[in-house]
Order: C-alpha cells, then structure tokens, then sequence
C-alpha cells in the first residue's frame, strides 16, 4: 500500500543542467493554454493542468523532461506552455525557438519579484537584452513541501 509520500507526481528536479546555462531551441513543440490569474496569482492552474495531462496522455506525447513554462504577460492571465514529444489533437500547438539564459531561484513564489530583478541583472552583466522572459516551474507545490525545496527557473530569450 502506497502513501501520498510514496507517489511521484512531478519527478524530483535536478537544477545542475539548468542554472547558469545557456540553452538554444529551434522549433521546440509545446501544448499551449491560458491560466486565469488575479494580480498574477494563478486561480485555475491545477484545473489547466490536470486538463492538459490527460490530452498529453491520451496522445502518448508526454515529453521525458517535463517542462512547464509560464509566461506571466498579464495581471490577469497567463500563457502556460508544456513540452510535448509530438503534436497532439484538438490541442494549441506552438513551437519556441531562441537562446536562453537560465537561472535556477529556491524559495516561496513570494521571491518571484527579487529573482526577476537578479535576472535581469545576470542578462545586464552579460551586455544582453532580454527579449522574453518565461517561468518555469519544475513541481507542483504538492511536490515542491514533499521534497523540501520550491525551485523555479528563468529562462531569458536573449
């Protein structure tokens, strides 16, 4: 008998790959959605969620790195993107292509605003501009408290 410890819903993120890098897409296929939102505090984003898995499942297109991107453009929304293996049906599709900075932040999402100033920071030191900036949340909450750590990356097109 397994106990809600035992079950894995997000695997553990090792943020070694991620922090400090430089990462280069072209035409990376996500799953596209919008997550309502109040003052950039996402209201439905468990419901977006469970939604899209169950699409990713059905189509077998669940990518073996789950990457979950938001992008924060709105008070009162935000895109979410999820990576995919392959298109799936009766779903929005888009690909990102780009350079990226990441750096990898552990905290309450309440920091959010201190790790986009460092960020910003990193990408000025660079002589760079951020053209993009996306979050990405390694694990649900529910699994960020099980493993004792909240990490979440910034991935700045530049």
């Amino acid at each position: 008998m397994s106990t809600d410890q035992d079950v894995e819903c997000c695997p553990r993120f090792n943020p070694d790959p991620w922090d400090g890098k430089e990462i280069t897409w072209e035409g990376k296929r996500f799953l596209k959605d919008r997550v309502r939102s109040f003052l950039h505090i996402p209201l439905n984003f468990g419901a977006v969620m469970k939604r899209n898995m169950a699409k990713l499942e059905a189509a077998n297109a669940k990518s073996p790195t789950m990457v979950v991107l938001s992008d924060e453009n709105s008070l009162w929304g935000a895109d979410v993107y999820i990576a995919v293996e392959k298109d799936i049906p009766n779903a929005v599709m888009t690909t990102i292509s780009g350079t990226f900075l990441s750096r990898v932040f552990e905290g309450p999402y309440s920091q959010m605003r201190a790790w986009i100033k460092a960020m910003e920071k990193t990408i000025s030191d660079k002589g760079l501009a951020c053209k993009k900036l996306y979050c990405y949340y390694t694990t649900c909450p529910k699994c960020a408290k099980k493993y004792g750590k909240n990490y979440v990356v910034l991935l700045a097109r530049v």
